[in-house]
């Protein structure tokens, strides 16, 4: 995730922290120079950074503090509550007009930032809320904006509203909510255009639709690549467009993640998405108190039970439960569990979510797992199981000498890591009977949470 190297770093502060018992002044002073340098170099804001330093210094300094029983865990506990604050606290959502009025949302940011992909990514959100989503073609200029949106909008089952290139995105915008009032749409997301840089004539078009179409709620989206760019960016927006929220892209990517921490404060701004990925699912609500457990290595319980409710078919986890209790599973549940953990995204983000891998836990650390050769690993071992029969997978006691050679010769592996292979899935098999308590319980509860074997 973006805020790894943030993260490690923060780990080690704490470390130093932990282990002098009781603190001095000293001591403190000593640990917010290194969080300090931390956030600088995570490209936080400076003026932020600055402030966020003095408040948590004002009270990680108090009598409270210094004489309690475990004051390094008091420090870390402010450090977190000062991060929860600094994105600000509370969780906001797009604001919708009450009753069965039609919400008109206006999209908006710089070409590169992912505006298009995150609009079919909010509409169809909101499509699994009970909304009917209208997607607009407002983006006139860039080549194939309006079938990128078209094709995104199939995928995701939402309606999309095109006229093409030779209207003003104005006109569109107005036909378009004519649309919607005589086909249902209560919700109406219009994808505009965006700029290499911001001009004059991107803010008079944006500030145009804004007047004649009685826009509701204003979306800058942002790429968390950018770094502090990212909340200029979002700085002049808000002053030429008042916008409502941010949305943050690519949050799963390599950066450093200063944005996240420094927009609400610099724009007053709140952020109200993130994306964690490419794929039209991979839009997640923005809760300042679960990223700040992240950024802090805490974990994040509350976003994984949500990805499991989401992303897990109940009827496959219920069935996959009884087949682990009677350790009666076989080549083709492996296939559907590798399957179910990348509608996850992968195991590095599950991993990611998972408390004890980070600071408070004192255990073992997210980067001490290395998540690419386990997941490469799989890849091999979904290799060798495509290369059996459907007969061998279903029935795994059937595969003698001559079928682990033609399987083998199948995957492009040796026979000693088919045989390796079959070895630990025999061993799982006996593991996930002993443990198939954990998997669902009586009466049939959720069992769908589990890594492969």
């Amino acid at each position: 995730m973006a805020f790894d190297s943030l993260t490690d770093k923060l780990q080690n502060v704490f470390k130093s922290l932990r282990s002098k018992g009781r603190l001095t002044e000293a001591d403190v002073k000593s640990a917010l120079r290194e969080v300090k340098m931390a956030l600088l170099e995570a490209d936080v804001n400076f003026k932020v950074v600055k402030n966020f330093i003095g408040s948590v210094s004002e009270r990680a300094t108090g009598q409270d503090v210094m004489n309690g029983l475990n004051p390094a865990q008091m420090v870390i506990k402010i450090v977190n509550e000062e991060l929860v604050a600094l994105m600000g606290s509370e969780t906001t959502e797009i604001a919708f007009q009450a009753g069965n009025a039609k919400t008109v949302v206006m999209m908006t940011g710089l070409q590169g930032a992912g505006k298009t992909t995150t609009t079919a990514k909010l509409a169809g959100k909101f499509l699994k809320k009970g909304k009917k989503p209208l997607l607009v073609a407002c983006d006139i200029y860039r080549p194939a904006a309006i079938k990128q949106l078209q094709i995104n909008g199939e995928k995701q089952g939402v309606d999309v509203f095109a006229m093409g290139e030779n209207h003003k995105p104005t006109d569109i915008a107005k036909a378009a909510i004519e649309h919607a009032s005589k086909h249902g749409h209560d919700l109406i997301i219009l994808d505009t255009a965006g700029r290499l840089h911001i001009d004059e004539d991107m803010m008079g078009e944006l500030e145009e639709i804004q007047r004649e179409v009685a826009v509701n709620q204003t979306i800058l989206v942002v790429d968390a690549m950018t770094g502090q760019d990212a909340v200029n960016v979002a700085s002049t927006f808000h002053e030429k467009l008042s916008i409502d929220g941010v949305i943050l892209t690519k949050l799963d990517g390599d950066t450093r993640g200063g944005a996240a921490l420094s927009i609400k404060s610099v724009t007053g701004c709140p952020i109200l998405y993130v994306g964690m990925g490419e794929k039209l699912s991979d839009l997640e609500q923005f809760y300042p108190d679960r990223m700040a457990s992240r950024i802090l290595g805490m974990g994040d319980v509350l976003s994984l039970i949500e990805k499991v409710g989401e992303d897990i078919d109940e009827d496959k986890a219920k069935e996959m439960t009884q087949k682990m209790k009677k350790a009666q599973f076989d080549f083709n549940d492996y296939l559907e569990s590798v399957k179910q953990m990348k509608n996850m995204g992968g195991l590095s983000s599950i991993l990611g979510m998972m408390p004890g891998l980070g600071a408070m836990g004192g255990g073992a650390k997210l980067q001490d797992v290395d998540t690419e050769t386990a997941e490469k690993q799989m890849a091999r071992m979904e290799a060798m199981i495509y290369s059996m029969t459907p007969e061998e997978r279903s029935k795994p006691d059937l595969l003698n000498p001559s079928r682990k050679n033609r399987i083998a010769t199948g995957a492009g592996v040796g026979i000693a890591e088919v045989n390796r292979m079959v070895k630990q899935f025999e061993q799982s098999k006996k593991a996930m009977k002993s443990m198939s308590g954990m998997f669902g319980g009586k009466g049939g509860k959720r069992g769908g949470f589990k890594l492969p074997f």
